[in-house]
């Protein structure tokens, strides 16, 4: 049997009656009649007792007799089966696993520091129990493995277009949809579902982080002089063409020149600009 069954247990609320009238009623009939052979009873009930068990709500109770698998039971409540059953508690409960931040290399090579939340669950008994050592185990290497593949997969980032190529940290929610499908690829065999997967943590390693940091600020800084720049110009083209439309002033090509240099000095600039009055002429 290679999958999950799912078995009904006997209601242990029923048993426990005989087995009690069979120890008890059997070690006072020992007493009354002084005969030994009433001790089989009582023998009988002792041997019935590991055959309870109990099963907690999204809790399950795996059953194999002598090596072979008998089935799982996922009810809730107090029942009783061959007390020659061996009985393995699975939680069916979802839980959170934060992995530790692990030192990986990126899709270009440098060094980054990320770590996921996931959120998984038991869904196939069978095959958490017997298809994998140690299910919870089987979560973290293979939680390791898979962080450790999609890193390689996307650089961190990319300094020359953010709209070129998916990076992790810009493209989270593609990111987080390919680890979760590895995840799941990774996980099935163990009967594990794969209920979400995010990445926690991300950052560059210790050794690269501040020529990074220098890295993007530059990178800032030149988008920043380059959206000035476009306006600058857009207003002293404005400046231009509204003094011409309106003619408070005539302007040759030299005057214009001077003008559109004096203008994107003031409006470029990162300083206050002193204001000079020149009181002679362009020429003098």
């Amino acid at each position: 049997m290679k999958e999950e069954r799912v078995v009904k247990g006997t209601s242990g609320y029923l048993i426990l009656p005989l087995v009690l009238l069979l120890m008890f009623g059997g070690l006072y009939l020992v007493i009354m009649t002084k005969n030994p052979w009433i001790l089989i009873l009582i023998a009988l009930g002792i041997g019935l007792l590991p055959g309870f068990f109990i099963v907690y709500p999204n809790k399950s109770q795996v059953l194999t007799l002598f090596g072979k698998y008998k089935g799982t039971v996922k009810d809730t409540g107090f029942f009783w089966l061959n007390p020659f059953y061996l009985k393995k508690n699975i939680s069916l409960r979802a839980r959170n696993f934060d992995s530790e931040k692990v030192k990986v290399n990126d899709k270009l090579g440098n060094p980054i520091m990320i770590s996921i939340i996931l959120v998984w669950q038991v869904r196939d008994t069978y095959s958490a129990a017997f298809e994998v050592d140690d299910y919870e185990s089987f979560v973290r290497v293979q939680s390791d493995a898979a962080v450790r593949k999609l890193a390689g997969m996307y650089p961190y980032d990319n300094f020359e277009d953010d709209h070129s190529e998916i990076t992790l940290r810009s493209g989270l929610e593609e990111v987080n949809h390919t680890l979760e499908e590895e995840l799941r690829d990774r996980l099935s065999i163990a009967g594990i579902h794969v209920i979400e997967a995010r990445i926690a943590y991300l950052a560059y390693a210790s050794e690269i982080a501040n020529a990074m940091l220098k890295r993007q600020q530059a990178t800032a800084i030149v988008a920043a002089r380059i959206k000035i720049v476009e306006g600058a110009v857009g207003m002293v083209d404005l400046a231009l063409e509204q003094l011409s439309k309106q003619s408070i002033v005539e302007l040759d090509e030299e005057r214009k020149a001077s003008m559109v240099s004096n203008l994107m000095v003031v409006l470029c600039s990162d300083k206050d600009v002193n204001p000079v009055v020149n009181t002679g002429t362009l020429y003098s």
